[in-house]
């Protein structure tokens, strides 16, 4: 689905008020699955990369980046994903080359780029996987409000610009639970991009950390070039702002749901616009797994890095928290 207009702070819709009573037969239910739920332990680490609201926030990002640091220390880092919108139910370990986003979800194929990544519908069977498998640690990409999975460390990611939206409860608005709870069982925030106020509860003193997202180096090569962007991710409109940024002429930006499989029929029309208009035809990394083989030859992919404000107290909070499991 697309992120609705009505989620956002700063627009004025009847539809939060009118959709509020749903939103708390939302709430009611979550809270009866959340105390049904057996907690379970692995042997190893889990980092939780999460968020409270429905839709991008920039998870996959941070898990990446974190996962980056530890791989230098020398440790064996594997991903767990839901493996959202794929068929598999998992436990299965995600091979980029030979499992497509129709069997195994668009996330875990970026994923499995960098390190080990494993799908399961089951977070403790996909755990339990991945250490058996040789894993020292675990990131979990998502899984926030899973409680199946005992997790030892727990990152809420923020998009500074959307924050928690208009504050309310699904599907009034975009939240998965309220930060007066949500942030109780966070051990830090990472806010991505340019942020106004973001509501924290008083009574928390919780780190955080800021971060941005930047072009890939190799991207310079779209400064003053026509293209025609296309995405399918939570939030659309920060990746064509980012290629606005990067320089290049975006003659046309069309966008589709979040985690939209493409059809035949959506590649003929893209290319239609890019031809018209002389232009590249332009998307993010996390769309491009999702094309068709034949569509990747005709598309450029928007690659992007994620920097953080002060990596040095982060990899001090990631060690300091680490040091006891990994040596028990």
């Amino acid at each position: 689905m697309k992120t609705p207009k009505y989620w956002r702070r700063d627009h004025q819709s009847v539809l939060p008020m009118l959709l509020t009573p749903l939103s708390k037969v939302y709430g009611w239910i979550d809270q009866i699955n959340r105390r049904s739920v057996t907690t379970r332990f692995v042997d190893i680490p889990v980092i939780c990369i999460g968020n409270l609201v429905a839709g991008g926030a920039g998870k996959t990002p941070v898990a990446i980046a974190i996962a980056q640091f530890l791989i230098k220390t020398g440790l064996k880092v594997h991903f767990l994903s839901r493996g959202y919108g794929g068929t598999e139910a998992g436990p299965l370990r995600v091979v980029a080359d030979v499992h497509t986003a129709k069997e195994v979800g668009d996330e875990p194929l970026l994923l499995a780029t960098v390190a080990p990544a494993w799908i399961s519908k089951d977070r403790f069977a996909g755990a339990k996987s991945a250490a058996d498998a040789g894993a020292d640690v675990i990131i979990m990409d998502d899984g926030f409000q899973n409680r199946s999975l005992q997790k030892d460390l727990s990152f809420v990611v923020i998009d500074g610009g959307f924050g928690f939206g208009n504050g309310k409860l699904l599907p009034a608005g975009p939240l998965r639970e309220l930060p007066e709870k949500g942030l109780l069982r966070a051990d830090a925030l990472i806010v991505i991009g340019e942020t106004e106020d973001i509501y924290v509860p008083d009574s928390l003193s919780i780190p955080t950390y800021k971060a941005k997202i930047v072009p890939h180096a190799l991207q310079k090569e779209l400064i003053g070039e026509k293209v025609v962007a296309f995405a399918g991710i939570g939030r659309p409109s920060k990746f064509f702002q980012s290629l606005r940024e990067t320089g290049a002429d975006v003659i046309d930006a069309v966008e589709f749901p979040d985690h939209h499989v493409f059809s035949q029929d959506d590649i003929m029309k893209l290319v239609e616009k890019a031809a018209l208009h002389n232009a590249a035809l332009v998307t993010t990394r996390k769309d491009y797994v999702r094309l068709p083989h034949d569509a990747r030859m005709m598309t450029t992919v928007f690659d992007i890095d994620l920097v953080f404000d002060k990596p040095s107290a982060l990899q001090k909070l990631l060690s300091s928290q680490l040091e006891n499991r990994l040596h028990a």
